[in-house]
């Protein structure tokens, strides 16, 4: 008879959540992850008593109070509000775009008024073109020229690897203008960072369930499969199923984390955003900012963004057409799947924030 009632596959917010659901519900649980720690992408690592956002900065905001509710449970958040800086060239410019960008971008405007005309100027320039072809006219219609080729065009260009006339339109569905000067990157009522991290929150939301680290469930399937009555997946989608109908296309990162021994303050901000195409990273991260830290020392990290290969982890996926008639492809195959859920941004080839994740984890058919 199988020991667990459930094998969960993945030690990330899907999979610590559902396993503290149904352990809370009577079930033996068994979670299974291929790495060296548990908590996913969210994981925190402690160097020099500054909690380091390991596979990049990850702030929890909603606006659904159920899960904020939820996740407190599990963790004390405090008010960090995300307020990102965006570098071009030295430039400093304000996420997200408001009117302190404006203002520094424009040095004449002054009035959201004035804002609004010459955002509606620039974008004059690309009114004729109905169906944008690709990132460049999408982002120029959306946006007007300077806020496109300033803080739109270089940092997009590093994140796909592509030249933006060669990224596809529906990568910039649309492009929000705060006409105020609010520089909250969100707008969701809830959101702060956990104190002391986030890998405490995951030993907690894991607390008597049995986790093995370093197993990898593509590796061993039918023997782990063989230990419950029931498996919840969380791993990427095509890999479940040998990717026999092809290999899904993700973007992955690789971070420099640097300790600078007797820096207070680097950069004074938690997150700046090198948004100019020659900077070969994206954004370096100065993670005491998140816990409002004044340790002497702090620690850096540079985020560089990479072509996907196997081997190397896949963070977002490539919600292109091709990627999609795939991705739907396999999803058929998932629902075949009578003893397996499949769930979580891998196992769905979705992009989700992390409370969506926890909602959905929270509300799945089988804890109900």
């Amino acid at each position: 008879m199988p020991t667990f009632d459930y094998l969960i596959v993945g030690a990330g917010l899907f999979g610590a959540v559902f396993a503290r659901e149904a352990t809370d519900r009577g079930c033996r649980c068994l979670v299974v992850e291929r790495r060296d720690h548990i908590g996913g992408n969210c994981f925190t690592k402690t160097i020099n008593d500054i909690n380091v956002h390991w596979y990049g900065a990850h702030i929890f905001h909603t606006a659904d109070e159920q899960v904020w509710r939820y996740m407190n449970r599990f963790a004390s958040f405090n008010h960090y509000v995300n307020s990102p800086i965006a570098n071009y060239h030295g430039e400093l410019y304000n996420l997200p775009f408001n009117m302190n960008t404006f203002c520094k971008l424009w040095p004449d405007v002054h009035t959201p008024e004035e804002a609004r005309r010459r955002i509606a100027e620039q974008q004059a320039e690309f009114a004729a073109v109905e169906q944008p072809r690709n990132l460049y006219e999408q982002g120029m219609k959306l946006a007007g020229r300077d806020i496109f080729e300033k803080l739109v065009k270089g940092y997009s260009e590093k994140q796909w690897g592509l030249p933006a006339e060669e990224i596809p339109a529906f990568v910039l569905r649309r492009l929000p203008f705060r006409f105020t000067f609010d520089n909250n990157y969100f707008n969701d009522p809830f959101q702060g960072i956990p104190v002391g991290g986030y890998t405490p929150l995951f030993q907690r939301l894991l607390e008597g369930v049995e986790v093995r680290l370093n197993c990898d469930f593509l590796a061993d399937r039918q023997q782990l499969m063989s230990l419950a009555e029931r498996v919840v997946y969380t791993g990427p989608l095509d890999a479940y199923f040998d990717c026999r109908l092809g290999q899904l296309d993700y973007r992955s990162l690789r971070f420099d984390h640097q300790l600078l021994e007797g820096v207070a303050n680097f950069q004074g901000n938690a997150v700046l955003n090198y948004t100019d195409a020659e900077t070969p990273y994206t954004r370096v991260i100065e993670h005491k900012h998140f816990e409002f830290g004044q340790q002497p020392d702090t620690v850096i990290s540079y985020e560089y963004p990479q072509r996907w290969q196997p081997g190397l982890e896949p963070y977002y996926p490539v919600n292109n057409e091709r990627n999609e008639h795939l991705a739907d492809a396999y999803r058929s195959l998932a629902q075949k799947e009578e003893k397996v859920a499949f769930g979580g941004r891998l196992a769905e080839y979705r992009y989700y924030d992390m409370d969506k994740v926890v909602a959905m984890a929270l509300h799945h058919p089988w804890l109900h």
